[in-house]
């Protein structure tokens, strides 16, 4: 233990010295470092491990994820950051001193190198280049998170910084594709009952029955939602509300239907703080638990695995299915600025039983048969 410091004097009289300035900021010094998010942190001590504590380059990676407004957003570039700077490892080069040419080279890496998997038998880590290459995402991610992070250095430096990522391609995504089918309104309340009643673990069916129906309803993003704690919870204007993060930064109370509300109160048992979903210790609940919920919950119910952030589209989707469903009023529940943000949610668009193709079919098909030749 550190022993603290022993206060001079007070000189004679029994008058109080003017208080040192300096000193007392001695005293108080804290690290900022300290307030940094879980993801700079982590990056933060990944890259003190490869270089040590005297190259800028962990603290200015950390300051860089810091700095992002959202968690998800954190999670992300963190990741694609640490692709991003093996690969300059590996070819010899500094990741603050990376050029066009090297970048340039790094789409290309990423467009044929084998990603890690674990190795079946081996130790607990254990990883081997034998998976299949980068996909269309997570390389247009690994691109996004190296550009962003040359545009954090220009910003922050004294003189300016040419971005060597400016000129580089990246990968053309379609942001109206999913790869993974959205539920019916029928799937969905298939996976609820089975949330609710066949949770293999009978100690957690409230807290994962109240978990999709909080996620559904008041169409939240997974972070805004395990970001949440009791203390958010309220009424306004008559509603039952959850005030929470949305994408941005901002917050917003959002009205929570009645069947929800008595799912999350029936969890909760009287609950009054801590994290709205937490763990059996109390903890904050993390996406891959979720990730794991959802789909060993789908194994059981039948039904295609997926992930947290298709419930927002699925919420979407069938809310526009709705008779009288008004786009405008669906996009502000959904959160989004533009109305185009809120069709790439709507995978109605993406059904097969929609296609105008059948339409034109059938009526070609009748003029075929009364063709009198």
């Amino acid at each position: 233990m550190t022993t603290p410091p022993v206060s001079a004097p007070a000189p004679a009289g029994g008058a109080l010295a003017p208080r040192d300035a300096r000193g007392t900021l001695a005293t108080v010094r804290r690290d900022p470092r300290d307030q940094w998010p879980e993801h700079a942190r982590k990056l933060y001590d990944h890259l003190v491990a490869l270089y040590g504590e005297d190259d800028p380059l962990p603290t200015l990676a950390a300051a860089w994820i810091a700095n992002q407004r959202s968690a998800n957003t954190q999670r992300s570039y963190a990741r694609g950051f640490r692709v991003f700077e093996e690969f300059a490892r590996e070819h010899g080069a500094l990741p603050l001193k990376v050029t066009f040419p090297l970048a340039d080279t790094f789409r290309m890496y990423l467009e044929t190198t084998p990603t890690w998997v674990r190795v079946k038998g081996g130790a607990r880590g254990e990883m081997i280049r034998t998976g299949p290459p980068y996909s269309d995402a997570s390389r247009a991610n690994a691109l996004s998170a190296a550009s962003s992070f040359f545009g954090y250095l220009d910003v922050v430096s004294d003189t300016p910084l040419k971005n060597p990522f400016d000129a580089v391609r990246r990968p053309v995504i379609d942001p109206d594709y999913s790869p993974t089918p959205g539920y019916t309104e029928q799937e969905w309340a298939k996976l609820l009952v089975t949330a609710r009643d066949r949770h293999r673990i009978r100690a957690y069916r409230k807290r994962a029955y109240a978990l999709l129906l909080m996620l559904y309803t008041c169409c939240l993003r997974i972070d805004s939602l395990l970001t949440a704690r009791v203390e958010h919870l309220g009424d306004d204007q008559g509603h039952h509300v959850i005030k929470v993060k949305v994408k941005g930064g901002a917050w917003k109370n959002k009205p929570v239907p009645p069947i929800a509300w008595a799912a999350l109160q029936d969890y909760l048992g009287g609950r009054t703080d801590g994290w709205l979903f937490c763990t059996a210790s109390g903890g904050q609940l993390d996406e891959p638990a979720v990730w794991r919920l959802l789909n060993s919950l789908a194994k059981l119910a039948g039904l295609t695995p997926r992930g947290p952030h298709g419930v927002k589209g699925d919420a979407i989707t069938h809310a526009l299915a709705k008779k009288d469903a008004r786009p405008d009023k669906i996009q502000r529940w959904a959160d989004h600025n533009d109305s185009r943000t809120t069709q790439r949610y709507n995978r109605r668009k993406e059904l097969l039983d929609d296609s105008p193709g059948y339409a034109l079919g059938a009526d070609v098909a009748g003029a075929l048969t009364h063709d009198p030749s």
